[in-house]
């Protein structure tokens, strides 16, 4: 459909959340199946945790090179290439029982996701009118909250039940069935030629994407150094045990805020990103202080959960408004510290929790979240006040 039409196309958008699905599902799932996967490839639940780190840095270091090499491209065969990368890696996984050869597939793994999530966004507007961004982001972004939500705990239960190799393999069967879908319902879209491109860092100095990059990295960061270890930080509580019923309130509360998210975000982005740091910093609190009481847990899940959901759509349409024309550069730079987070969040949270325990995780979230949201309240441009 043309930019300019009233409907949104939302196969092709379903078909980009989807694509998202399948990579969150990939990145976090080792966060569910720390014993099992541990058990089986005969290393620690820290070093299963960097299984998410790895992913992260394949990301990190992939982004921002492969954008910049691939502008001039046509839009649908690369993403359709980086669909096809994950039923690649996700094959070897399922199929490794050597650690090293499955961390090579996860650095992979992070360099399709990597390139799949700069794109995914810019993707998205361009298929809508200017007044329908936010909204086409956020249904773009649907695969997210809905992996944690769902996939994670269906993938955790179904990992404990019948063995975590095959919930690698059937994401490798998603992923073939998601080419053919997108063949069919993405319009395709040329690259960018040299006379309309800037320079990465010129895009970097644009008023906004610094904030937004910086605020986006404190809360993915504090996000991932509780989540990837929720399993050890459980055990005080005595939920280790449910874990995958832990995860999915989580996911279920990620997965009801996108309604209000995807509504309010065109018109309320600024009070959106300080509402939902801030409850992220409660929930934080309520954890740190009742770590051992387990329905003062379920409700710090609750908040973190209903404080997370949005914060890949928030943080899209932060960057995309804030970069214009130069979307897809400034893209690669929010994939580029989403997985800087994610891999310093694993490392972080693999060190504390040999160091220094389980408990002081949500404390050191909280000492992040703070800065974070005094940089939010004062970044005007990165978060501009409501439109009319």
């Amino acid at each position: 459909m043309p930019a300019g039409g009233a409907r949104l196309p939302l196969s092709a958008l379903l078909a980009l959340a989807t694509a998202g699905f399948i990579t969150i599902l990939t990145e976090a799932l080792p966060a569910g199946l720390l014993t099992q996967i541990g058990g089986d490839l005969g290393v620690s639940q820290s070093l299963v945790g960097q299984m998410v780190t790895i992913y992260a840095i394949g990301s990190l270091v992939a982004a921002i090179p492969l954008v910049a090499l691939t502008r001039t491209w046509r839009r649908r065969p690369l993403l359709i290439t980086a669909i096809s990368g994950f039923a690649v890696v996700n094959t070897v996984t399922a199929l490794s029982h050597d650690y090293a050869l499955t961390m090579a597939a996860r650095f992979l793994a992070g360099v399709f996701a990597g390139l799949l999530w700069a794109l995914s966004a810019g993707y998205a507007t361009r298929m809508v009118a200017p007044h329908q961004h936010g909204r086409a982001i956020t249904i773009a972004m649907l695969g997210a909250p809905v992996a944690l939500s769902i996939g994670i705990p269906a993938g955790t239960l179904l990992g404990a039940a019948a063995g975590w190799r095959l919930t690698f393999g059937l994401l490798s069967v998603a992923a073939i069935l998601l080419v053919g879908w997108s063949l069919w319902a993405l319009p395709d879209f040329p690259g960018q030629h040299g006379e309309r491109r800037q320079r990465l860092s010129s895009v970097f100095r644009l008023p906004g994407i610094r904030p937004v990059l910086f605020v986006m990295f404190a809360i993915v960061l504090a996000h991932n150094i509780l989540y990837t270890y929720i399993v050890p930080f459980l055990q005080p509580s005595g939920l280790d045990a449910d874990a995958d019923r832990v995860l999915l309130v989580f996911g279920v509360a990620s997965l009801v805020v996108i309604p209000v998210i995807g509504t309010l975000v065109d018109r309320r982005l600024r009070l959106l990103v300080l509402a939902t740091t801030a409850l992220f910093a409660a929930a934080s609190l309520l954890l740190a202080a009742f770590i051992d009481q387990p329905a003062a847990i379920y409700v710090g899940i609750v908040a973190w959960g209903l404080a997370f959901g949005g914060a890949a759509t928030l943080f899209q349409t932060a960057s995309a408004k804030a970069a214009g024309a130069q979307a897809d550069a400034a893209q690669s730079m929010v994939v580029t510290a989403w997985n800087a987070a994610m891999a310093g969040g694993g490392l972080a949270g693999g060190l504390l929790l040999d160091s220094a325990g389980a408990a002081n995780l949500p404390v050191v979230v909280l000492a992040i979240l703070v800065p974070a949201l005094g940089v939010a309240w004062f970044a005007r441009q990165g978060f501009p006040r409501a439109s009319r």
